[in-house]
């Protein structure tokens, strides 16, 4: 590569043409596109040198950002590629070699139904207050599900929403709401700097891209006590690891209280992974838990691994099992039988469910 403000639109633009979810670009290695999961490298395009490293970089970071590289060898950043598309990317040392990972982030929207996830989880963007979390593995669409819900609200209800991010990744556009988008370390200082100055900001809906401290997942309870309506994202398996997670991320001598407080503002906890569609392209499976009066008294008397069983059995109520979502994936075809035992948490009751 040479003129890497050109080359650069144009890899995306493969990358997008070709269905990728992700671009890699890495010193030493032909750039490689991940499409339904497979990891494959563009054969027509040059092993990357040190100098086209160093070439993308100077396109993708400010100088600001190529600082903070410098100084810790790895740096979260976002790039628009004109109107190619939009990426969050990382860039990172590997053996002494430079290293970039983009991630795709589509600029159009998509709803729930587009989504093809439960539109049970509608039902957390119609409420007034509470604390909604979207949960799994890195790279399993976590953000894209908080995009859809946000949206909902944008195109329904006048609201004030502010997301909270590193880095910024889908784009609003204000409709019936007034959506403002901070991003950290360029719009603010770090995330509890901006949790702690959105109680003056007149927020109604506040998004929290991850929640990375005890500090951050405090705060956004009590926002979510004190009549705002609160979206996160942590990196657990499902509901259970989640509020445990929290709890156990807190000393001992405050557990009791947030335990408490979780109990009264949980409104409900999404999990959800990516699988790879028998016909192509990627679908969800997913675990959706209410926060009923059942689920919050578990919480609040440390029984949380009994909720599992609250969920099994709380399709009326409507919750949704892991188990039989990939069950029912695999009923109507969609999904290989290998592919839902790789996925389950439970692979003895998914059996039974086959």
């Amino acid at each position: 590569m040479s003129d890497y403000a050109k080359k650069l639109p144009d890899l995306a633009g493969t990358a997008i043409a070709q269905g990728a979810s992700d671009l890699h670009l890495r010193e030493g290695a032909r750039p490689l596109v991940r499409v339904s999961g497979v990891l494959t490298p563009l054969l027509q395009e040059n092993i990357l040198t040190r100098e086209d490293m160093l070439g993308t970089l100077e396109v993708l970071l400010t100088p600001v950002q190529k600082k903070r590289f410098e100084e810790s060898q790895e740096i979260d950043f976002s790039y628009s590629a004109n109107d190619a598309g939009r990426f969050r990317g990382n860039s990172y040392i590997e053996r002494g070699r430079i290293g970039v990972a983009l991630r795709l982030i589509p600029r159009a929207i998509r709803g729930v139904a587009e989504l093809n996830l439960p539109d049970q989880i509608e039902n957390f963007a119609a409420k007034e207050q509470g604390f909604f979390l979207v949960v799994g593995p890195v790279g399993q669409g976590k953000t894209t599900t908080l995009a859809a819900l946000i949206e909902k609200i944008n195109n329904e209800r006048a609201e004030h929403i502010i997301t909270i991010e590193d880095p910024i990744e889908y784009l609003f556009e204000n409709k019936k709401s007034l959506i403002d988008q901070r991003e950290v370390r360029t719009d603010t200082r770090d995330f509890m700097s901006a949790l702690q100055s959105v109680f003056r900001q007149d927020v109604n809906v506040l998004m929290i891209g991850e929640m990375r401290t005890p500090e951050t997942m405090a705060a956004a309870v009590t926002a979510a006590e004190t009549g705002h309506l609160v979206f996160s994202t942590l990196h657990t398996n499902n509901a259970v690891q989640t509020i445990d997670r929290i709890i156990d991320s807190f000393p001992a001598l405050q557990q009791d209280q947030i335990r408490v407080q979780l109990a009264g503002s949980l409104a409900g906890i999404f999990s959800q992974r990516l699988l790879p569609r028998i016909s192509g392209g990627l679908v969800p499976a997913y675990e959706l838990m209410f926060n009923t009066t059942a689920v919050a008294n578990l919480i609040r008397e440390k029984r949380t691994h009994e909720i599992q069983t609250l969920i099994e059995t709380g399709a009326e109520e409507g919750m949704v099992d892991l188990n039989r979502s990939l069950s029912e994936l695999v009923r109507t075809g969609q999904i290989s039988v290998e592919s839902a035992y790789s996925r389950s948490l439970n692979p003895k009751l998914l059996e039974r469910l086959l």
